[in-house]
């Protein structure tokens, strides 16, 4: 990175301050690199006030965010990553797959920008922003909603339920059939006929009953939902049975979004599944916010606008479909 003159807009030194931070934090900074950072930082007090703002803003950034940032330029894209050359490099890529395989730990991708080690076994699966028909037979169809992984079950060659890894899928089946079963998390969701979708993110699974009747197993407890009902677990417990409108829980189907006073920081999280990269939140003040709408999921830039107008928020893109907003 070659060093730069000292900018009259405050907005150019905090693009500045971006760049360096991004360069000392990629693990490929040399000592040439550090000197002329030492050198930009003391230019004057507006540079290093310039970068200690910017170093604040970036350690509120969670996790996933902070590891996009190490990441290569030419890494930032929707696909796994290559192979890592030679050294110390070569050295924490095997110990971390190594690590992976036996159990003790599990990789988790920056940003979703490659499928987790679980997803791997999948039989079919979704990219940010797809919705797929699977037709398994003709008495089931299935529609998997982004970021959704799934394993197909079989009996004698013929479909009797999926295993749902991580995302959601919504289940239409004809009358007279034979069960479906859905297995998501610790618990199993079953029904003959009718239609229900299943929601499985960040360890909590959400069964909701549209028509006909499903019975949800699970260790905690048995619910059995008919029309317009819903229930919620996780590993250790099954909520009860909740009412819920079809057309809100479907509306992805339809290609909409749609939040009734939903939490800002929630809304945001659930426009993250259906794009690329990640939108941040840095206004701790405005997380739970109520949010209400139908945004079209074809037009989700038009909907993060609204929501920066609507908040009065200021957005900054970076690589890799970043976008911080504060």
């Amino acid at each position: 990175m070659r060093e730069q003159n000292a900018p009259t807009s405050p907005a150019g030194l905090e693009d500045q301050a971006w760049n360096w931070l991004r360069l000392l934090s990629s693990g490929d900074a040399r000592d040439i690199d550090a000197q002329r950072f030492r050198r930009w930082v003391q230019t004057s007090p507006a540079h290093r006030a310039a970068y200690q703002q910017v170093k604040l803003r970036w350690d509120a950034i969670e996790p996933p965010a902070r590891a996009l940032l190490r990441m290569k330029p030419e890494a930032a894209t929707v696909r796994p990553p290559a192979m890592p050359a030679r050294g110390r490099r070569v050295f924490l890529g095997t110990a971390m797959a190594a690590a992976a395989v036996t159990g003790m730990a599990v990789l988790r991708p920056p940003m979703g920008l490659w499928p987790a080690p679980d997803e791997w076994a999948a039989d079919d699966r979704t990219a940010a922003g797809e919705q797929r028909p699977l037709r398994l037979s003709d008495g089931v169809e299935v529609t998997l909603n982004t970021r959704t992984s799934v394993r197909r079950q079989t009996e004698d060659g013929q479909p009797v339920g999926l295993d749902l890894i991580v995302g959601e899928a919504a289940i239409d089946l004809k009358r007279g059939g034979p069960a479906f079963t859905v297995v998501a998390g610790v618990g199993r969701s079953q029904a003959s006929a009718g239609q229900f979708e299943v929601r499985h993110l960040d360890g909590k699974v959400c069964v909701s009953c549209l028509e006909g009747a499903v019975r949800v197993q699970h260790p905690a407890g048995l619910r059995a939902l008919e029309a317009r009902q819903q229930t919620v677990y996780s590993a250790s417990a099954i909520s009860g049975i909740a009412p819920i409108d079809p057309r809100t829980v479907s509306a992805w189907r339809e290609g909409m979004l749609v939040f009734d006073q939903t939490r800002l920081e929630d809304a945001l999280a659930e426009i993250n599944r259906y794009r690329a990269g990640r939108v941040v939140l840095m206004n701790d003040a405005l997380r739970g916010k109520p949010v209400s709408g139908r945004f079209a999921i074809a037009a989700l830039d038009l909907a993060l606008w609204q929501v920066q107008e609507a908040f009065e928020l200021r957005a900054r893109s970076l690589p890799g479909g970043l976008l911080l907003l504060s």
